[in-house]
This record gives structure tokens, C-alpha cells and sequence, in this order.
């Protein structure tokens, strides 16, 4: 019983609820939605975002947001493109695969610290900052590149390998998991979401972040740098944009100007508000944020395998992320009644 309180006055217990009702109504209608292919195809559509989101939900919490993270992307992404495409013209010799990952996690770092700067140096309102930015790395990725798409053919076998192959694959005589593996992709942002949790949880930076999100006036007068803390936000913020950058060319095969990244900040920071990140600052966890991922995750397998056009689709997205709120707030409101009653 008194596990059962705790669950319900839980943030994420909203959100949980959401992800298994569902689920469960796709597959009343669809039943392959609840195999095992299925759940790889979700797996496969989180990572971009997971990743991302870790760093989106640090700044949010710190009573920010970051509009540019789809420029973000797509800007680090052409580098480390370019990168591959010019490498034997540009230094002379191939350069190795890997090289690309940290290239890609620098270019996004710097502009994320680029934002930063903005901010702390003119005080201007994030939002602001960052809507500006979002239009300048969008450009300057155009002109960067030429406006020309990095094609398939200069993306290294191993980082498209990164979303096709596997560190384990299931034996086949298992009865249910057989044959069924989970690419390196969904490791690696399995993995950012465990080092954000240990980053928040059990720093003083990450404790900081939090105080500053509740209190911002407050916050210097405990000897919080905020300045210092809120560059860090952003700084996280990029590099793991620019990480999810490399990570799509890994997924998708190519890197295109126009559309890589377009739109990508809206996905973010729903799945992060999803999550019970409060967009108010102080409030939010990992969890939370992991599990308003795989609800999208969810949403983006559904809909094509319902057969809903394209045009229909940006609707109804819309439309679970209100329910998942509503969701939320009801089962948050239900254990707070809950606990009232148990009081002596």
C-alpha cells in the first residue's frame, strides 16, 4: 500500500500509464504492434531524441530552452559529413570513422557555449537567443555545404553500422526474445540517460542546476556561480545535439541541408515537457524524460501502421501529448487526494 502511494504522487506514474493504455489499444486494433519487430522499430526511433533530451532537460530545469538543437544537429552533422566527403583533399589521407563522433560532439559543444554566452553576456531571454540561433546554424549550414547533401556513399560502414549491428543478439532457441537485438544506437542513448541521471543526482553541478531552476534570485546567495552553471547547461545542451547529429547520419544515411534536424526542437522539448519536466524551472527527472520519449517512440510507430496519412499525423501527434498531460496531472492530483486521506 505504501508503495503504491508513493507511485501515485510520482511524476512519471502519468506518463507510464499513458505509454501501457496505448500500447494497449494500438494493439487491440493492430496486434503486431506488440511484437517484438515492433518494439525494435521504437527502440530505433528514440535515440536522436533521448540523446537530445538529456541535455534539453538540464536546460529547462535550469529555467531555460534551447530552440536550436535542431540546427544544432544538423550544422554538427554536415561537419563531421564534410568531413568524411573532403577528408583525402583536405588533410591528405582517409580520415578514421571515429573521427567524426568527436568532431560532431565539439562543433555542437561550441555552439551550444556560443548560446550561452548570449545570454549571460546581453541577458537576454533564452528563448530569444536561441530562436535567433536556430535561423543562423540553419544558415550557416547552407552555406557551409554549399547547400549540397552528404549522399550514403561517403557515411563510413561503421557508423551506419552504429543502428544496424549489435554488441549481443539473443540466441534463437530462446521461445521470445530469439533472434532479437538491440543496435549500438539505443545502447549509446540508453547510456547518455544513465550519465545524466549520475550527473544531476551525484554532483554538486547537477544539484546546483536544480537550485537555480527554483530559485534564480536565490540561487547566488548560496554561492551558486549561475553564470558558470547556466554556460555548462548549454555547453551539454550542444555537444549532445551535436552527438545526436553524427548519430543521424548513423541512422538515416546522409545529411541533408534543408530537412536534417528541421523540426527536431519541437520533438525534444515535447518529450521533455511530456516527461513532467516542469517548463517553470526545479522540476524534472531522467525518467521521466526517458519514458515521454518512448511515448513518442510509440506515437511514430502507431500512426503509419494505422494506416493515418501524413497530413493527419502532425494532428494527432499533437493530440496524445495534451492526453499524455492530462493523464499526468489526473493521476498526480489522485495521489495527492490519496495521501491526504491517509493522514492521521
Amino acid at each position: 500500500m505504501n508503495f503504491l502511494r508513493t507511485l501515485l504522487v510520482r511524476r512519471e506514474a502519468g506518463i507510464a500509464v499513458m505509454i501501457v493504455l496505448f500500447c494497449l489499444a494500438v494493439g487491440a486494433v493492430k496486434p503486431q504492434f506488440l511484437s517484438l519487430d515492433q518494439l525494435r522499430i521504437i527502440l530505433l526511433l528514440t535515440p536522436l531524441i533521448m540523446i537530445a533530451a538529456m541535455g534539453q532537460m538540464m536546460v529547462i530545469v535550469a529555467r531555460h530552452v534551447d530552440l536550436s538543437i535542431g540546427s544544432t544537429l544538423g550544422f554538427s552533422a554536415m561537419v563531421s559529413g564534410m568531413l568524411y566527403r573532403f577528408d583525402v583533399d583536405w588533410f591528405g589521407f582517409d580520415v578514421p570513422w571515429w573521427t567524426g563522433i568527436p568532431v560532431s560532439v565539439v562543433v555542437g559543444a561550441l555552439l551550444g557555449f556560443g548560446n550561452g554566452v548570449l545570454i549571460q553576456l546581453f541577458r537576454l531571454p533564452a528563448i530569444i537567443v536561441t530562436l535567433g540561433t536556430l535561423s543562423l546554424y540553419r544558415g550557416l549550414t547552407f552555406i557551409i555545404s554549399n547547400a549540397k547533401q552528404i549522399d550514403r556513399q561517403w557515411i563510413p560502414s561503421e557508423i551506419k553500422g552504429l543502428s544496424q549491428t549489435s554488441p549481443f543478439t539473443f540466441p534463437e532457441f530462446l521461445p521470445i526474445v530469439g533472434k532479437f537485438n538491440i543496435p549500438w544506437i539505443v545502447i549509446l542513448a540508453f547510456g547518455i540517460a544513465i550519465l545524466a541521471y549520475l550527473f544531476l543526482m551525484h554532483t554538486r553541478m547537477g544539484r546546483q542546476i536544480y537550485a537555480i531552476g527554483s530559485n534564480p534570485v536565490a540561487a547566488p546567495l548560496r554561492g551558486i556561480n549561475v553564470t558558470q552553471v547556466n554556460l555548462a547547461v548549454f555547453t551539454i545542451s550542444g555537444a549532445l545535439a551535436g552527438l545526436a547529429g553524427i548519430m543521424y547520419a548513423s541512422r538515416w544515411g546522409f545529411v541533408n541541408p534543408s530537412n536534417t534536424g528541421n523540426g527536431f526542437e519541437f520533438q525534444v522539448i515535447a518529450a521533455v515537457v511530456i516527461g513532467g519536466v516542469s517548463i517553470n524551472g526545479g522540476v524534472g527527472t531522467v525518467l521521466g524524460t526517458v519514458l515521454g520519449v518512448l511515448l513518442l517512440g510509440c506515437v511514430a510507430a502507431a500512426l503509419p501502421l494505422l494506416g493515418i496519412p501524413g497530413t493527419s499525423q502532425a494532428a494527432i501527434y499533437g493530440a496524445v501529448i495534451l492526453l499524455a498531460l492530462l493523464i499526468d496531472r489526473t493521476v498526480r492530483r489522485q495521489g495527492i487526494v490519496s495521501l491526504k486521506r491517509v493522514r492521521p
